[in-house]
């Protein structure tokens, strides 16, 4: 009884015994906590499908990086932050609603990257930029989702309040001073900033759902702001810890395995809390 117990602990602790896992743990978390926040703003913006359309758009950027020999990084930020100025514009300047817009955009702009991609000789994979290969990520790589990650985090953390009236409520912010197109386009910068920190380890597919998910799930368990945070980012990391825990005895894609947990959770939050009392009131 007691041998098998102690074989069922080590199988248990297997996974943290290998340095790529403790890695993947470790830019999992990093991802994760960057998603969630954001997440909460896009949520209430009513922008979860500018996430989709920044994802896919970074394509041709990191095509035409690799082009020119620069970090790939580069390429994709400017790229995601060229989709949404460019939707930005062409929706202030034509009768077409934004959710139109952004997806006319990112479609165009993946299908550019796909055909770069597929006409430029190289040893990029599709399958990592599309769905990501967090068991692979280096040390250096992860120092740069670190630093990515911090930097998005620091800035968001300390203007929180302002973007959050201005997703809130862009009108009032207009009225008593703010300055909401700088604050607008601010936001889609760390939107496209988190993106490409999180496109190694997510891939540019799957990381839609990092920036939906917790936030969506949070917005079901409390009607505060500042709670909602809390919540998602809770949700967010657990999820990408177990995640990638279960993928390594499954023998599964991590993050495939990260968005079905948070799915799952959000699915059974949506039910219970249905079930238990009506819609909440406005954010506070």
């Amino acid at each position: 009884m007691i041998d098998t117990l102690l074989t069922l602990i080590e199988t248990l602790l297997k996974p943290f015994g290998f340095d790529f896992m403790l890695q993947a743990f470790a830019v999992g978390a990093l991802v994760a906590t960057v998603g969630a926040v954001l997440s909460c703003f896009l949520v209430l913006r009513g922008w979860s499908l500018m996430g989709d359309a920044i994802s896919h758009a970074v394509l041709p950027g990191i095509v035409l990086a690799y082009i020119a020999g620069i970090p790939l990084a580069i390429g994709a930020f400017g790229s995601g932050l060229f989709c949404a100025v460019a939707t930005g514009w062409v929706k202030n300047h034509s009768r077409i609603k934004e959710d139109t817009v952004m997806g006319v955009v990112f479609a165009g702009m993946f299908a550019i990257g796909l055909v770069m991609f597929s006409k430029t000789p190289s040893d990029l994979h599709l399958d990592h930029i599309l769905f990501g290969n967090i068991l692979g990520v280096s040390s250096e790589q992860l120092w740069e989702s670190g630093v990515l990650s911090a930097i998005v985090l620091v800035t968001v953390l300390m203007l929180r309040r302002d973007l959050l009236l201005v997703c809130f409520d862009p009108s009032h912010a207009r009225v008593i001073g703010r300055p909401v197109r700088t604050l607008t386009y601010l936001l889609l910068s760390l939107l496209s900033l988190a993106i490409v920190a999180a496109m190694k380890a997510a891939g540019l597919v799957l990381v839609v759902a990092m920036l939906i998910t917790p936030g969506a799930t949070a917005l079901l368990l409390t009607k505060r702001f500042d709670r909602m945070l809390v919540i998602a980012t809770s949700i967010a990391v657990g999820s990408s810890l177990s995640g990638i825990y279960i993928s390594f005895f499954a023998d599964a894609s991590p993050a495939a395995c990260i968005v079905l947990i948070q799915a799952t959770v959000f699915v059974a939050t949506l039910v219970i809390r249905g079930l238990r009392q009506p819609a909440l009131s406005p954010i506070k």
